[in-house]
Formats: structure tokens, sequence, C-alpha cells
């Protein structure tokens, strides 16, 4: 197992900066992700760990050992891609031994790993198979046991569900967790699916225009969003304006002009992110946090409004309210039974708890 130092890192192609003076520490046996839209430069800074791309400034380190001009071969690290890049025209074996061949290990050794990696990967019986003949999930598993086989300090993976179906991308999720805590070994995984990032990470990184915007574990990345870029790419939530009011007791007082009331947020660390007096800020909530409440109930960020739309996903209900001002609350509830489904157009309050609420800058592009 090794770390990664990420010092400093800057990659630029032309006049284009794809990464910008990044710094990261990832540790030994870590699942640490790197989560954003297309274009962000998390695969780039994937493949600067790999080697396959050198940074324009800063340093790639090992265990503390400066590999930024380090050609890929000479890393020991297993990469699995996006569209697994096997060899159609080989069986299961011979692509899993390709590695190994490459580094010349002798036929009874290579016979022996092979077997007991393709044992991991629950794929002993397709050994003789070509992998033309494999499922996608199948295919997926001969990649991560070709990348595993040469016993690698550090696991790559670059997007590699997304050829999947939905039901098979779950299956493989558990499946690439449970090889990554058999092996320990330290797996750094590129993905735009915040799914895939929120159950399988020790860690995430979220990234957005070149620039790593937040690190943190998957429960303070949701819960504690450092803007608001975060916080819309996280899941699902509600943004709006806001402009500090007052302080009153252990409460903030903020005010919303396209509510046009005051909202109340507890003053404490959760719920007030760092921000400066110059930036602009939003109010986070996230829809399950939301309540549709009685007429009779009183309280604090207590808004009326009409439900809009309402949508049925199985697990749970979305419920979509338009305020009388013409703003739409989506609110999420678990789906406990017809008897909890609101009827368009009718009249309804929603409360935006004060403990549920987050305050956050704009993200500074």
């Amino acid at each position: 197992m090794s770390t990664v130092n990420l010092s400093k890192i800057t990659k630029q192609f032309g006049s284009v900066t794809a990464v910008k003076n990044l710094d990261l520490l990832i540790n030994e046996g870590e699942f640490f992700t790197f989560l954003g839209p297309s274009g962000c430069g998390k695969t780039t800074t994937l493949r600067m760990i790999a080697g396959f791309y050198y940074p324009t400034k800063g340093k790639v380190l090992f265990n503390d050992k400066d590999m930024t001009a380090v050609p890929p071969e000479k890393r020991n690290t297993g990469m699995v891609f996006q569209n697994y890049a096997l060899f159609p025209h080989m069986t299961v074996f011979e692509n899993v031994a390709f590695g190994l061949k490459v580094r010349k290990l002798n036929r009874t050794e290579m016979k022996k790993r092979v077997e007991e990696v393709l044992k991991k990967v629950r794929l002993e019986q397709y050994m003789d198979r070509q992998v033309s003949q494999l499922s996608g999930g199948q295919q997926q598993r001969v990649a991560l046991a070709r990348a595993l086989v040469i016993e690698p300090d550090i696991l790559l993976l670059d997007e590699p569900l997304s050829n999947l179906d939905a039901r098979l991308r779950d299956e493989m999720r558990n499946e690439i967790l449970r090889l990554q805590r058999d092996y320990a070994i330290t797996t750094i995984y590129v993905t735009h699916d915040q799914v895939e990032a929120l159950t399988m990470s020790d860690r995430i990184a979220v990234f957005n225009m070149g620039v790593c915007q937040q690190i943190g574990s998957p429960i303070e990345i949701y819960n504690e969003p450092v803007n608001d870029f975060v916080a819309e790419f996280i899941g699902e939530t509600n943004l709006l304006p806001v402009i500090f009011e007052e302080q009153a007791d252990k409460q903030r007082v903020y005010r919303t002009q396209d509510l046009d009331v005051s909202i109340y947020v507890v003053d404490e660390k959760p719920h007030i992110a760092n921000y400066k007096d110059s930036d602009e800020l939003v109010m986070s909530i996230r829809p399950e946090a939301v309540q549709i409440v009685g007429e009779e109930k009183e309280g604090e960020n207590i808004l009326r409004g009409e439900v809009s739309l309402v949508q049925f996903t199985g697990a749970s209900v979305h419920t979509y309210v338009t305020l009388e001002n013409g703003v739409t609350i989506r609110t999420t509830d678990l789906n406990k039974g017809p008897s909890i489904y609101l009827q368009e157009g009718k009249k309804v309050n929603v409360q935006l708890p004060a403990n549920q609420i987050r305050v956050i800058p704009k993200a500074r592009m």
C-alpha cells in the first residue's frame, strides 16, 4: 500500500488549466473518490497519478517518494478504465495474465496468481472463455482482476461503472468495495455519480472547473457543504439567496428577498459555513428536512403555498410546493402508503427547521 501526496499540482493544456493548485493527501488503504461534472479535472488528476500525464507544476509523491516524472509502468499502479480496455481475442485467463507476462513472471507463479484473483472476483469458472462472450458486469470483473493480479500499491478506477445498467451498477459497487476491503489497497475512484461517491468512499474530493472545492467524508460533504456548488452537486437541495439581518440570541436571522421573509438559522458550526463579508450568501435545506405542517402550526420559518407537483419514485415521494410569491420548495418523504400523498392544488404550509438550514457562500469562480 502507498500514500499518495499531490503537492500544489497544476496541469495545463496550452492555455487551458485543467487542474489548478491541488494539494491532497490520500492515506494508505483509503477508498478516495474524485467527484465532479464532466470536464472538472478529476480524470486529469487520476492520469497524473497513473503517470499518463505529467503535471505542469507541483509534485506527485507515493510514500514520500517523488514519482512526478516516473513512467506509468514503473509506478506499480493498477488501472481500470471506463471501457475496460480488454483484449477481445484473448481468453479471461490471458487477459488477466497479461500484466504478469510483461513482468516476465514464471508460468507456475503466473497461473497461481491468476487463479487466485479470479476466485476473488468469482470468475474462476470462466477462465477459458473469450471475454467477448461475457456480460458487461463480467467484463468489468475481468478488468478488476487484471488490475489486481499485479499486486499494485495503488488501484485507480476511472468511471468503471458508467457503461452498466442501474441494477448491475448497484451490484458492482458492492463488489468493488468488497475487493478493496479484502486487499486493503489504496484506491482512487473517479465518478460523476453522487450515489457511488457517497456509498463507497472513505473520503471525497469534489471538483469543479479544475479546482477542488471540498474534501471530506461523505457525511461531511453532504451535511456541511462549503458552498452552493457542493450543496447542489451532492444530492438535492433547495437554494435561496439570503442577506444577514441580525443576531437573535442563539440564532442568526437572514433576509431572503425571494420570499420576502426573515429566516432563522441555528448559530452553530454545522449550520453556518465560513464566509467573508463580501461573499454572496445562499441558504441550503435538503428536501428531506423540509416539513409539510398543518395550518394551525405556529413558529419560525413557516411558509404558505400550494402543492404544484407530486412525484412517486417507489421508495420515496417528492412533493413540490409553490409558495405564494412563486418560489418552489421541494420536499421528500419516505413512501409510507397512499395516505401521505398530497393532491396537486392543495393549500399547505411548509416549515424550514432552523436546525436543518445551512448558510453557505456562492462558489468563487
